[in-house]
């Protein structure tokens, strides 16, 4: 088995003492508080899809320093037989025990709900405080993360047959002439699917379940209102391996095979209902039995390629467990393929990169609209006397032609629920004697919960229309009913006067007719819900855009005719899903091709389109690149003042079966400010030979930060093809505040375990516009205990933040766990954004008595 080698991991770490005894984040991670300028949490939260509120149970992923199976593999060069694998696999696992043994004879005994051996070394399990603590000072341990939700990146409407049968722009036009990906397989971690669907079901294997281990990964029924499957596995497995589907429909690459492993399904949320969501450390999970189905310790079994379909959002960190699995995932000759996300372009740095999508390993895709044709109508929106939206407007759902609604507006101040044993139960949206409450009205949807689910629960409650809180393409969210609903995408501003007409009492009504398809003036351009921007390391993500609106697939269960459903799929998992095809076709068509070499393949030769900084996936173009790039794309560096050099060194490799001369020039650059340089500027290469090329850049004037530079190499084959290697250079703001509203419960208090004094502050920032929002998470951040000027230790450090309001309790006791004397103490906070800006500090004096 041939396998790239392991890059150098990051070293992170998470160290508490017993004077912080506990670390959360207040409202979900969702942003600043309401009240922070300039835009609070609406700036970035999705434009499309739920944000569930699940049950993490203060779990945590610890990573390990010591070997994994992909460290070992690495360092044999990629190459190892069946023992050697299954040997490795046990010594990583003896290691992992005797950590665990080591910190349960310090008092800390960790029973793991999941460990990991193959990608990276390290384990999941709950840990309070004092365990954390404890933890975080081993030696053996490089860093702890806590455990987060990972959500299904799409919007997945229902289709009406006609449009299904007739409808050339709702496939996939994604393909490699003379290949189907067959003797490929593609693991999809995801929720459960409908094994028995015949679109799909000749694809599948036997099934892996994480959630419900001895399960064949199918998918379930929601438990409090049954009638409603975990549909988005199986949406997502048609648009890889669909075949015999209605007027021919099929797949991207329906030869392959799936393995279908259930990381994400119906799990409790924290209002005692339940939600649809995966867990981080599920996640992690499933890319371990992506490498070793079989779970015997040889990973020569491993997929060609892992489509993990659900995103943790903005989480584009490129050192975090996810980071480093996907990593190990590629060392073991399995690309990681995912979503950029759906929370719409961000930055024009950092922004709006899901997770794992922010990974350097993964192949991380946006979404494109290609249809030919839109719904649209003639919409009338009016607050009182004001008119708010008059004209020809594209709807968000597929409305039948001719339809035509008229209704008052309400407006939802939380996320619609009407499931039975749900807090609230039906009364969000059902009085107490059982009747609907937005019967016949248009309904408002809060901001980040437009999705199909949200759609669903109002339209069952009696709404006629639905209105969302942000851009939407056309036809991009529908219902489960014979005809659906009219949906409209309103503007920040425009949302915001409806609400607050409403809140002085001012009529709103929303009116559309006309209904029709008509042709789409957005075809070819990114989906305005589809994340763009710098991971936190300053990559350009998505390496690469596929379509991602209104895409023909299977949709799970049968319809009263006992008829197998389809439908349509929106959202960049729907684009992963067509990127995560196309892998497979070129994994058959250049079995020569390692994990690293199908990435950097599918990148080089992405065709490019107007509007967008990334190309379109074009596994043709793949198919024929004799030399790539690593990495492909290219971090430059960041720059924080005028004339300043940055660079890199990448390798260029020969993957054609001749000899070749590459010509490297500095090619094209959005500055013409910017000089490149590259060293050497032509190499002979051998079948299989390597080059190191020295990149350079000089940048002489500083654009306003936050800013993002790109460019792209121009590498030309001798008698070949000239193939594009973009770069970046990320321009990071600087003397922003990250730590706003400190503020300690008590400044003075006597030493408690059982009630400490609570510190909270927001940590990081949210800037720019609503709908095109900035975000600069930490790197790290530190609290240091100090009396006068002596600093007596560290309290805490902890890494890749997002974002947020955070609380840390105090207990009084110091970094040795002893209780402090009376006196004056401080805290000191240090925050480091990510990108490597310049740190802010705080200081927070408090007495203990």
């Amino acid at each position: 088995m041939r396998m790239p080698r392991l890059g150098s991991r990051t070293h992170v770490s998470l160290a508490f003492a017993s004077l912080a005894i506990v670390l959360a984040l207040l409202g979900g991670g969702a942003a600043a508080a309401a009240d922070e300028s300039p835009s609070g949490a609406a700036g970035w939260k999705s434009l499309l899809g739920n944000r569930p509120t699940p049950q993490l149970g203060n779990r945590w992923i610890v990573v390990l320093d010591v070997p994994s199976l992909a460290t070992r593999v690495a360092a044999a060069g990629g190459v190892a037989t069946e023992e050697q694998e299954r040997s490795w696999t046990r010594s990583a696992r003896k290691a992992q025990e005797e950590v665990i043994g080591r910190l349960a004879l310090k008092g800390v005994p960790i029973e793991p709900e999941h460990s990991y051996y193959r990608t990276f070394n390290g384990f999941a399990a709950p840990l309070d405080a004092r365990a954390l603590a404890i933890v975080a000072k081993n030696p053996a341990v490089l860093g702890a993360y806590a455990v987060r939700a990972a959500i299904p990146a799409a919007v997945d409407p229902n289709v009406v047959d006609q449009m299904l049968a007739s409808g050339g722009e709702r496939r996939a036009d994604v393909q490699l002439p003379g290949f189907s990906g067959a003797g490929v397989t593609v693991a999809l971690l995801d929720t459960g699917v409908d094994r028995v669907h015949p679109y799909i079901r000749r694809a599948l294997l036997p099934g892996l379940d994480v959630l419900d281990p001895g399960g064949d990964a199918s998918a379930r029924q929601n438990p409090t209102a049954p009638g409603r499957p975990e549909r988005h596995g199986t949406e997502m497995a048609g648009l890889v391996v669909g075949s015999d589907g209605p007027a021919g429909l099929e797949g991207t690459a329906p030869g392959a095979s799936l393995l279908p492993i259930r990381v994400a399904g119906w799990q409790p949320d924290v209002s005692g209902g339940v939600a649809i969501y995966g867990r981080t450390d599920q996640v992690l999970a499933g890319l371990e039995l992506a490498v070793d189905p079989n779970e015997d310790g040889d990973a020569h079994d491993a997929v060609r390629v892992a489509l993990v379909g659900v995103v943790e959002p903005f989480a584009a960190f490129a050192d975090g467990p996810l980071s480093v699995a996907a990593a190990g995932a590629t060392a073991l000759d399995t690309l990681v393929v995912a979503p950029a996300g759906n929370d719409g372009p961000a930055g024009p740095a950092y922004g709006s990169i899901g997770g794992p999508g922010g990974a350097p390993a993964v192949l991380t895709a946006g979404a494109l609209d290609t249809r030919r044709r839109s719904p649209t109508g003639h919409v009338l929106l009016l607050a009182g006397l004001r008119t708010l939206v008059s004209g020809s407007q594209p709807l968000g759902g597929v409305v039948a032609p001719g339809l035509t609604t008229s209704a008052q507006v309400v407006a939802l101040q939380r996320a619609p629920q009407a499931v039975v044993g749900a807090a609230g139960g039906f009364s969000r949206l059902f009085d107490s004697a059982g009747y609907s409450r937005v019967a016949g009205a248009a309904v408002l949807l809060p901001r980040g919960t437009s999705s199909p689910e949200a759609v669903r629960e109002v339209v069952a409650a009696g709404a006629t229309a639905v209105l969302v809180d942000g851009a939407l393409p056309a036809g991009s969210l529908g219902t489960d009913g014979p005809v659906d609903v009219p949906i409209l995408g309103l503007s920040a501003s425009n949302a915001e006067a409806v609400r607050s007409a409403l809140r002085q009492d001012v009529p709103v009504r929303f009116s559309v007719g006309a209904a029709s398809f008509n042709t789409n003036p957005d075809r070819g351009a990114p989906a305005p819900f589809s994340s763009e921007g710098l991971a936190f390391n300053g990559a350009q993500k998505p390496e690469l855009n596929a379509a991602g609106v209104g895409l023909a697939t299977s949709d799970p269960g049968r319809d009263e005719d006992g008829a197998a459903r389809y439908g349509t799929l929106s959202g960049s998992s729907a684009a992963a899903a067509l990127t995560a095809g196309a892998a497979a076709l070129l994994a058959q068509a250049r079995p020569d091709l390692d994990a690293a070499g199908l990435k950097q393949a599918l990148v080089a030769s992405a065709r490019r389109v107007p509007g967008s900084v990334v190309g379109t996936v074009d596994p043709s173009g793949a198919a024929a690149i004799e030399v790539i790039a690593d990495p492909s794309p290219v971090t430059l560096g960041a720059v924080f003042a005028e004339d300043t050099e940055v660079g890199r060194v990448i390798t260029l490799r020969n993957t054609s079966s001749r000899p070749i001369t590459v010509a490297i020039r500095p090619g094209t650059a959005d500055s013409a400010d910017i000089e490149v340089d590259v060293a050497p500027s032509t190499a002979r290469l051998r079948p299989g030979g390597k080059v190191q090329v020295a990149v350079t850049a000089r940048v002489p004037l500083l654009p306003r930060a936050p800013a993002a530079l790109r460019g792209a190499l121009a590498i030309t084959v001798q008698n070949g093809a000239v193939l594009k290697v973009p770069w970046t250079i990320s321009v990071p703001v600087v003397g922003l505040d990250l730590i706003r509203n400190a503020r300690l419960s008590s400044r003075t208090f006597a030493p408690s375990d059982v009630e400490p004094a609570v510190l909270t502050l927001t940590l990081g920032r949210v800037d720019g516009r609503a709908d095109r929002p900035q975000l600069l998470p930490l790197e790290q951040a530190t609290i240091e205990l100090y009396r006068g000027d002596r600093l007596l230790g560290q309290l805490a450090l902890v890494r890749d933040l997002l974002p947020g309001r955070y609380s840390f309790g105090i207990t009084g006791r110091g970094p040795n766990g002893r209780r402090l004397p009376t006196g004056e103490y401080a805290l000191r906070v240090t925050a480091i954004p990510v990108g490597g800006g310049f740190p802010n500090e705080e200081v927070i004096p408090f007495s203990i008595e």
